[in-house]
């Protein structure tokens, strides 16, 4: 789904939002990849602490941060750099740190699902957040995770709770987004009302009237397998169009085969 959906003719997103601050993360194409989730689910505020491979300041990006973006590149070109994870959220209010492992600190945890309605509320207030998310391969230290209020973690299968930075920091967003929208770019674009019941019983008609003439219905089975076969049709929530399209296919399948019967001569033949 390379691009697929994308209106390049709205501008980037630009809401108060959770800061993403990735800390000590190894890869341009890494750092590349979370700024395309964020722009996936309208954030736009990244941080970043010490990376690996440098960072840099004074224009152009990291190699193979621009590909890995896929076009969110306007969050890497105003990423903020930091040297330590104390400095990067000095300024926040409130902070969620990331882990896929139980730390021993009596510290609430919470998943992205329960963590962002709330954290909704202390954006519309005014406050600043910030999610911080560690290293690809030690994550965040039992320090770095005692400046946050709380723990973020996900649900994820035991047996292999590992995610790749760049899938933490999406399904963070997509969290963030269904809790302050929720809403599809596009729903199903039908038009057509609720079939009548009116619409729905001469369907029910014409349908058992040519089982009838078929013999479909067994001696003394008629009764319960119309009221099935009602159910059957109810259960389908057809709109005023879909019936008569349906009703429509009934009549065809019916009839057809009529019209093509060859009439017999007066001699039988």
């Amino acid at each position: 789904m390379t691009g697929s959906g994308t209106d390049r003719t709205r501008p980037p997103t630009t809401a108060p939002a959770p800061v993403i601050i990735l800390v000590e993360p190894q890869m341009a194409e890494n750092i590349g990849m979370c700024a395309r989730a964020m722009a996936n689910f309208g954030l736009s505020e990244m941080r970043l602490v010490a990376p690996r491979d440098g960072w840099p300041t004074g224009g152009g990006l990291k190699k193979g941060a621009t590909s890995a973006a896929s076009g969110a590149t306007h969050i890497l070109e105003n990423a903020r750099l930091f040297p330590d994870t104390a400095s990067a959220i000095a300024d926040l209010n409130h902070v969620l740190a990331t882990t896929a492992r139980e730390r021993g600190q009596m510290k609430r945890v919470v998943t992205p699902a329960e963590a962002m309605p709330p954290l909704t509320e202390r954006v519309s207030a005014g406050e600043r957040v910030g999610i911080l998310f560690g290293r690809e391969r030690i994550g965040l230290t039992n320090e770095e995770i005692s400046f946050a209020d709380a723990i973020l973690t996900f649900p994820v299968n035991p047996a292999f709770a590992s995610l790749n930075l760049a899938q933490a920091v999406l399904l963070a967003s997509y969290e963030w987004f269904k809790a302050t929208s929720g809403e599809p770019p596009f729903r199903e674009s039908n038009t057509s009302p609720p079939a009548t019941r009116e619409t729905i019983l001469s369907m029910f008609d014409y349908v058992e009237g040519e089982l009838d003439i078929c013999g479909f219905f067994p001696p003394g089975k008629k009764p319960v397998m119309t009221a099935n076969l009602r159910d059957i049709l109810h259960r389908l929530s057809l709109t005023e169009q879909e019936a008569r399209t349906l009703r429509g296919l009934f009549k065809s399948l019916a009839e057809g085969p009529r019209r093509l019967r060859v009439p017999k001569s007066e001699n039988g033949e």
